[in-house]
């Protein structure tokens, strides 16, 4: 209320200079800047430059400016306002006090468009103040803008459908008609919403950010239990509360994820409106997911039968539920072969020693030939067994090129044992000397071995070959 506040709101203070850092960038306008500034104010106890956009400002001006900003007069205020300050040099907000503004919360700007509203007397909901909120971004003047526009469109009553269109927003409704899709995998809801959208004009790609949204706002709801962190109208926020037993973290975990790359990719789409129905069409496919405890759970309370089998059962782990296979044969049902049952005479984890593994050995070397015929059986073929520690089982060779082989089938390794002597095992490959008694045998052993094969039989006879180490 004093005089020196009212001469500055009407524009009739001397003391205040407003410049405009894009149209006044030059050296010479920051020449005449620093010649004003030893001048004492004419009224009031400072004289305030107002620098509006200063990283507009070149090198250098910055430069020229810079001795200015050491040693300022002491009736002298700068005030260097800017949207990038990121591009203002170091030199200069080192000697400056800074102070950064934030985006308004949506609440807020409700607040105060509310209340301009009521002093207008004009009729406007919920829902249509959170449409021009949140239309702003956080941002007051841009609110009050809209506010204008539309009271000038719509007149003293507004409705928050005139508003959508004219701003051009896509309506909330859609969103939840997406989520519902999903639940009820009901894949023609993507044609109505697509429909919706180009009828509309709504760009595609707003849609699928406000979708993004939307799907945050259900995961928010479901991890807090509260709708105080959504930004949205009243009669929506009872709509989310409807969501918190529809999804898990983890569908929705993935539902973001998918939504995050389609934004993506939707950018550099030449069909955007068909990529919109493909991506949903997706969205709505997919399954729920269950985790490991879950699945657990199902299966000790229907107590299945098949839990109790000799064997492991074979679970297919579906996305929408999980039941045990049904195995009737035993029969692996990814690659078709048949799978050695345990026998009478085969061990159990508790009972394997190293004789009962030298007794099976043979049998276990001729199906290990029948898979791998061309490196890992000849290997087993010209080993021994020698010692049997926990799961480590010895083998002895000659050929030092098997201990690396040995490394590249570990799983196969573990997979064949369990089935032959009922346990997981560990080939460890020692090299021994020629010299040493255990390679003499190893010596018979082979020869044997490679005279019962009738190939090598036909090389001996038909062609006179012989056999050498």
């Amino acid at each position: 209320e004093c005089e020196m506040c009212k001469s500055i709101l009407n524009s009739q203070s001397l003391d205040i200079i407003e410049i405009d850092g894009a149209s006044n960038r030059g050296i010479d306008e920051i020449r005449t800047l620093r010649e004003s500034v030893k001048y004492a104010p004419t009224r009031g106890k400072y004289k305030v430059y107002i620098i509006d956009e200063v990283h507009m400002l070149t090198r250098e001006s910055f430069n020229a400016f810079l001795k200015t900003l050491e040693e300022p007069p002491g009736h002298t205020i700068f005030i260097f306002a800017t949207t990038d300050v990121h591009k203002v040099p170091l030199t200069i907000i080192s000697r400056c006090q800074r102070f950064d503004f934030r985006r308004i919360q949506m609440h807020t700007i409700k607040e105060l468009l509310a209340k301009i509203a009521g002093e207008e007397k004009i009729q406007i909901d919920d829902k249509t103040l959170t449409i021009i909120a949140r239309k702003a971004d956080g941002a007051l003047r841009d609110a009050e803008s809209y506010f204008d526009q539309v009271v000038s469109f719509c007149g003293n009553k507004i409705d928050s459908e005139t508003v959508s269109h004219m701003l051009n927003l896509v309506d909330d409704e859609l969103y939840f008609m997406i989520s519902d899709a999903v639940l009820e995998k009901n894949f023609k809801k993507v044609f109505e919403v697509s429909g919706l959208l180009y009828e509309n004009g709504w760009d595609f790609v707003d849609f699928i950010n406000g979708l993004t949204e939307h799907f945050r706002n259900i995961m928010t709801v479901i991890l807090t239990r509260k709708t105080e962190l959504i930004e949205t109208a009243e009669v929506y926020k009872e709509k989310y509360t409807n969501y918190e037993d529809s999804f898990t973290e983890g569908d929705l975990l993935r539902i973001l994820n998918f939504l995050n790359k389609t934004q993506q990719e939707l950018r550099y789409s030449q069909n955007q409106k068909l990529k919109i129905e493909i991506s949903l069409c997706h969205l709505i496919g997919l399954e729920k997911s269950s985790t490991i405890s879950e699945i657990l759970n199902e299966l000790s309370e229907k107590k299945s039968p098949d839990i109790k089998s000799q064997t492991s059962p074979a679970f297919r782990v579906g996305k929408s539920e999980t039941k045990p296979a049904r195995s009737t044969s035993p029969t692996s049902p990814s690659r078709g072969k048949a799978i050695p049952s345990m026998t009478s005479e085969s061990k159990s984890p508790a009972e394997i020693n190293l004789e009962s593994i030298k007794t099976r050995w043979t049998e276990f070397v001729e199906a290990v030939m029948k898979e791998k015929a061309l490196i890992f059986g000849p290997f087993l073929s010209n080993v021994k067994v020698d010692n049997l520690q926990a799961n480590n089982l010895e083998l002895i060779t000659t050929d030092p090129h098997y201990t690396n082989l040995v490394k590249n089938d570990k799983d196969y390794i573990a997979k064949k044992t369990l089935e032959y002597f009922g346990k997981k095992l560990n080939f460890k490959v020692r090299l021994v000397e020629e010299s040493k008694q255990d390679v003499k045998q190893l010596k018979n052993n082979k020869s044997a071995g490679v005279k019962d094969d009738p190939y090598v039989n036909a090389i001996l006879s038909e062609l006179g070959g012989e056999i050498i180490r």
